[in-house]
């Protein structure tokens, strides 16, 4: 989808997007962290989701991850679930980052408000 912040993902595809937006939170994504999304996501939709989001900007992220969270109704339960999975993805570095910290803290209170 070019230009509109209203996507049409699968949940699937949603997961795949806010796993590699995380994952750029110092802006490159290592190997270990391509790996750990591709053990939670289809190789297809991470390589197209991939190439979606590095046509998007932050603002344009950030709106397609709020309308899909609607979109599909997360539960807050679903959102830890997602949280954890962000917080896998940002391990299998096996080392500590202040961006990916200071990244997964500002997701938990933008997906957590109501």
């Amino acid at each position: 989808m070019e230009n509109t912040l209203e996507t049409d993902w699968t949940r699937e595809e949603f997961k795949a997007y806010i796993l590699l937006y995380a994952a750029r939170a110092n802006f490159f994504e290592d190997e270990a962290e391509k790996e750990a999304i591709l053990a939670m996501v289809n190789p297809l939709t991470y390589k197209r989701i991939h190439k979606e989001l590095e046509e998007d900007n932050d603002y344009q992220s950030i709106q397609k991850i709020l309308f899909s969270i609607e979109k599909h109704h997360y539960s807050k339960d679903t959102i830890k679930l997602l949280i954890k999975d962000i917080q896998r993805v940002f391990n299998a570095s096996g080392k500590s980052d202040i961006l990916e910290e200071n990244m997964l803290r500002g997701l938990q209170k933008l997906m957590f408000s109501d």
